[in-house]
């Protein structure tokens, strides 16, 4: 059986997280040799590993260069790092803003623009944004979330429109809720068990269950593939059946 990924090259940053350790997994299951960035990339299983903090400009921008050093070339990188600060805007502090604006939007806006050039060099370069349901069609007491998730969106849409005819596809993926570390501390700071609460919340999901990471994990292979060769621009909801609100 041929590997979909056989002989590419790929960055995902948040590599360490619960969604990015199923996408370093998913990929190399499909022949790709990867590159796990992270702040802290000590627990990442990859082929080769980089940390360093996406709030700085310079890290972001040299992140591309430094994985296809890594790995002899780049063809795929997947923006996967992100924060969310819950609450209302009238909650929130000028440090959550900071900081999600840094890693949400900065941040993947850098690796996209040094990118670029490195994996359009080959002719079937993909990066996968992920965005979010939320930044689609946005919920209840996330403001910041939410306007981050939109902005990765709009800039997903007009990049993949810009780049198209340069030799990579760009797309986004936009999630649901996943059950990752991050949504059970979510529960947790609000006093909840974060089991019984994942459990009440598949039950508001037409197709019965909270996504898994490897549920966006082979969404992402899926695009970063030569099956999504027509595919360009495109903002991929991945969200069980179940609105957003």
């Amino acid at each position: 059986m041929t590997m979909r990924l056989e002989g590419r090259r790929a960055l995902i940053t948040g590599a360490a997280g619960g969604i990015g350790a199923a996408l370093v997994a998913a990929f190399r299951k499909e022949g790709a040799l990867v590159v796990g960035h992270d702040l802290d990339a000590s627990a990442i299983d990859a082929d080769a590993v980089l940390s360093g903090d996406l709030t700085e400009a310079d890290t972001c921008d040299a992140l591309p260069r430094r994985a296809a050093e890594a790995l002899g070339g780049l063809d795929i990188v997947v923006n996967n790092a992100g924060v969310m600060r819950r609450g209302k805007a009238t909650a929130a502090t000028d440090a959550d803003f900071s900081l999600s604006m840094a890693v949400n939007v900065e941040a993947p806006f850098r690796i996209c623009r040094a990118a670029i050039p490195i994996v359009a060099s080959g002719g079937k370069g993909a990066i996968v944004n992920m965005s979010s349901c939320w930044g689609v069609r946005p919920g209840p007491g996330h403001p910041i979330y939410c306007m981050t998730k939109a902005a990765v969106a709009s800039m997903t849409q007009c990049l993949g429109m810009d780049h198209a005819g340069d030799g990579v596809r760009i797309n986004a993926i936009c999630p649901n809720e996943v059950d990752t570390p991050m949504l059970r501390t979510g529960f947790e700071i609000r006093g909840l068990d974060p089991a019984s609460a994942i459990a009440d919340l598949g039950k508001t999901v037409p197709l019965g269950r909270v996504a898994a990471p490897d549920d966006i994990a082979d969404v992402a292979v899926f695009l970063a593939s030569d099956e999504a060769r027509y595919i360009c621009g495109a903002l991929i909801e991945v969200n069980g059946g179940k609105p957003v609100g």
